[in-house]
């Protein structure tokens, strides 16, 4: 873990592009999931799935278990704020809102991180990146806009929404402190582990999902592409990016995921894109810029 978490090179940049791409499409594979199945059922088999894709990349690379309940307990715990804890809250949001309100909201996440590690003590409150961040939220209101339809218990997504951005808040504390030494394909896949264990236990005691009936073809492949997209290679992708650039640095992702999300639209189903998409998106990249913070070096060097 890096000592100063405050810059992202290029290499790192690139990743959290990548990564946008992959969590961005969890809430449309949300999305299609949730017509058949439900959300503690769909959370369940996300993280086991993902579990289970990793393993034999464990084993190809030569890296065992913990090997005492101790050695387990980081990685429980990171499952539980970064598994358990948002993915329930976000999919249950999801139930009540729109994926495009629940990505707007998700982006508060590195708004809450700074807050966290400032009170936490592990990172001072820079002005800099608070202005930052709520620059980069402005630019996601922006190009999303407001038009969503109004839905029966929408102030309770909202809020659902919100406690799972709150949640990876907690993250990059948690990891700095407990991951330290963590190579990225073992820290994937034992939270992903450990939030399998944990997660059986919730969905079995409140959906009993043995009692439901077998999904349709759509609803598996929605989830196979959770699983194996937006959650395994995911979280490998993240975990690089943790012990490269720090922990709050990766959380800058979500700000992003918006961006891609339209990019994508306009590239793959020729999607027109808008000027008030356009203008959003330049936000973003200015709010990245003043968060990264080089550029003012750059401008005061030049001066």
């Amino acid at each position: 873990m890096p000592a100063n978490d405050n810059r992202i090179d290029t290499r790192d940049w690139s990743l959290l592009a990548v990564l946008s791409i992959l969590w961005g499409g969890s809430f449309f594979f949300n999305g299609a999931a949730l017509r058949e199945l439900p959300p503690l059922t769909l959370v369940f088999l996300r993280v086991a799935l993902g579990a289970a894709m990793l393993l034999p990349l464990l084993r190809m690379h030569g890296i065992g278990f913990p090997r005492s309940v101790a050695g387990w307990i980081p990685f429980a715990a990171i499952g539980l704020l970064n598994n358990v804890i948002p993915f329930s809250l976000i999919v249950f949001g999801q139930t009540f809102i729109p994926s495009g309100l629940a990505s707007i909201l998700n982006a508060t996440t590195p708004l809450f991180t700074v807050v966290v590690m400032a009170v936490a003590g592990e990172e001072t409150l820079q002005m800099r990146r608070v202005a930052g961040v709520a620059l980069g939220l402005a630019g996601v209101i922006i190009l999303r806009g407001w038009g969503f339809e109004t839905r029966a218990g929408q102030g309770l997504g909202i809020l659902l929404c919100l406690g799972g951005a709150l949640s990876y808040g907690f993250v990059a504390l948690a990891a700095r402190r407990l991951l330290k030494d963590a190579a990225p394909l073992g820290a994937a896949t034992f939270q992903l582990m450990a939030s399998t264990v944990m997660m059986a236990v919730v969905a079995g005691a409140v959906e009993q999902p043995w009692r439901l009936p077998m999904p349709t073809l759509t609803t598996w492949l929605a989830v196979l592409g959770l699983a194996a997209l937006s959650t395994a290679l995911a979280y490998i992708v993240f975990f690089q990016i943790v012990r490269r650039s720090g922990a709050s640095n990766v959380m800058l992702v979500t700000l992003l995921i918006p961006v891609t999300a339209i990019l994508l639209g306009w590239l793959v189903l020729d999607e027109p894109i808008s000027m008030r998409e356009i203008a959003g998106a330049i936000v973003i990249g200015s709010a990245l810029l003043v968060i990264d913070g080089r550029v003012f070096g750059l401008l005061r060097r030049g001066a």
